[in-house]
């Protein structure tokens, strides 16, 4: 695994530290994009040096929080190579990673608590990508 690439707004800024803990407590590295705090702030400016990290091969793979996690989610998707997955169960990481190679878990910052995001994540990272008819429908994903 490379570093994970992690970025919030102010909504998501709480569970990102913890994120950024249980990462640690696995001993895997992490790259912040931002934000740094609960101060008022836009998410597109975390989200798209995020995104541009995981296509350039920098970080992998990336988390995004904000506060129900659409916002952040729909900007990181505007990239070609990015296939960001709302996740708010554990249930729904591990399909976006068995069937659509999610690269960037996204959680509702607002919506979930420490002990879920743990679930998620601990799915989200122990499942690997299907490939077989899975790989036909990723790649009809980007626009040409």
């Amino acid at each position: 695994m490379k570093v994970v690439g992690l970025a919030s707004d102010h909504a998501g800024f709480e569970l990102k530290e913890y994120v950024k803990q249980w990462l640690k407590a696995k001993g895997w590295e992490y790259k912040d994009f931002g934000t740094y705090s609960t101060d008022s702030c836009d998410y597109p400016d975390f989200a798209h040096p995020l995104a541009l990290a995981v296509e350039a091969g920098e970080c992998y793979p990336g988390i995004g929080i904000c506060g129900s996690g659409e916002g952040i989610s729909m900007t990181l998707n505007k990239h070609q190579e990015i296939r960001a997955a709302l996740c708010w169960m554990p249930e729904i990481a591990r399909l976006a990673r068995q069937h659509n190679d999610a690269n960037v878990l996204v959680m509702p910052g607002r919506f979930i608590d420490t002990e879920m995001a743990d679930k998620i994540m601990t799915e989200f990272f122990s499942t690997d990508f299907e490939g077989g008819r899975h790989q036909a429908r990723i790649d009809k994903i980007p626009v040409k």
